[in-house]
């Protein structure tokens, strides 16, 4: 007999742009081995932070304000094309959150969402030759109710300082009958 898995209301998605956001430098980042929600993020680590500088292989990519724009029409599309529901969406100078409704695992999405984004921004023709944009992986965390779901549109849309790149479905409904 098969088990009943639980399935989230929707995922909270977050990713870097490439070397922006480095392990040991910033006082908010995480890694695999340290990434448990409401636990203290990394601490500063000037060594760390030197090794991850010395393996980057291209400068670090940031996101100004067409790119930020190409980026948010491109995850706009993706979510249509691919009939995900994305509730809130918030692309920054050097880092996108998202909150989208869909059966498939948040890893699926976040890649092909950056897949989507690069390859709108190629079409652009404004970085060059550039291969990294977006740091390898990201955190998906798992949106079980609708508080919880409420609460994080609210951070993404509101609570990363000025806006920027910001999309907010208003018409938002859930299906929780799978």
């Amino acid at each position: 007999m098969l088990s009943e898995k639980a399935i989230p209301l929707a995922y909270f998605i977050t990713f870097t742009c490439y070397g922006t956001w480095l392990h040991g430098e910033k006082p908010s980042s995480v890694d695999r081995f340290n990434n448990t929600p409401q636990t203290n993020f990394l601490p500063f680590n000037k060594k760390r932070s030197h090794l991850v500088k010395m393996k980057m292989s291209e400068t670090p990519y940031s996101l100004d304000e067409s790119r930020r724009s190409i980026v948010l029409n491109s995850i706009i599309k993706a979510c249509k094309h691919r009939q995900w529901v994305l509730l809130a969406a918030h692309v920054r100078s050097n880092h996108v959150h998202l909150v989208i409704h869909t059966l498939l695992q948040p890893e699926t999405i976040m890649n092909t969402i950056k897949s989507y984004a690069s390859r709108h921004l190629n079409l652009m023709q404004l970085d060059g030759s550039r291969i990294n944009r977006w740091t390898r992986h990201g955190s998906t965390r798992y949106l079980w109710n609708e508080s919880e779901v409420e609460s994080t549109i609210q951070y993404v849309i509101n609570e990363q300082g000025l806006p920027m790149a910001v999309f907010e479905n208003k018409n938002r409904i859930l299906h929780t009958n799978y």
